[in-house]
């Protein structure tokens, strides 16, 4: 019995349409399915967010399983399982630091360079999780409908393995309540999880513990295909 929380594949980060996988997305997302079938993994439930990103990847996973011959049962969808609203966090922060050295990166247009991405999303998502004022979800909210969800999962994890997909910040929550660790946690744990990565909870007298973070054994022979955007 456990949940298997699988962050989608790379999305089109940089494009005008962030909510949609890559070509390397969808490959990624595809050898998850892959090694999951090859490794005989039948999950007997499947959860997702709304997401494009998020159906899309599940998409590819399913598409492996069913070239051998046993598709996955179809997903439950859960706005729980959403992620937050960067847009909102990120505008936000620079709305209190509109001297941050990232902040060009909105306006310059182009692809921006990753590690200034991520310098920034450090700094917005830590401001919001302090209590930062936003219009929108504030961080306690999200991480009530997060971690919210575990009630759901709790009820379908006695029949077996159940996978779930969803995103970054979504899993380091739930990864955070399992350790019963800090919301500093929460914003490390986000900002370290690899695109297609599933990290594993197991149920042990009436809570989840995480069993493992962040693995990639589909793509271990090619760390080329590493990404966190």
């Amino acid at each position: 019995m456990r949940l298997r929380l699988v962050r989608h594949g790379q999305a089109s980060f940089g494009s005008d349409d962030y909510d949609r996988l890559s070509a390397l997305g969808e490959a990624q997302a595809r050898a998850l399915g892959d090694w999951l079938a090859g490794h005989d993994h039948r999950p007997v439930h499947v959860l997702r967010g709304r997401m494009r990103r998020h159906a899309q990847t599940l998409d590819a996973i399913d598409a492996a399983f069913r070239a051998g011959g046993r598709p996955l049962p179809a997903a439950e969808v859960v706005d729980g399982l959403d992620e937050f609203d960067h847009t909102a966090v990120i505008g936000a922060f620079l709305a209190e630091r509109p001297d941050h050295p990232a902040a060009p990166l909105l306006s310059g247009g182009g692809r921006p360079d990753p590690r200034q991405v991520l310098d920034l999303l450090v700094s917005a998502i830590a401001r919001w999780s302090e209590g930062g004022a936003i219009d929108g979800e504030s961080w306690a909210d999200f991480r009530g409908r997060t971690t919210g969800t575990l009630a759901r999962m709790a009820e379908l994890a006695g029949d077996g393995e159940v996978l779930v997909v969803s995103s970054g910040g979504v899993i380091s929550q739930l990864a955070r309540h399992a350790l019963d660790a800090p919301d500093a946690t929460a914003v490390r744990l986000n900002l370290s999880l690899r695109n297609s990565a599933f990290t594993e909870l197991v149920p042990h007298r009436g809570r989840f513990h995480l069993h493992s973070w962040n693995e990639l054994p589909h793509l271990a022979a090619d760390p080329s295909r590493w990404t966190y955007f």
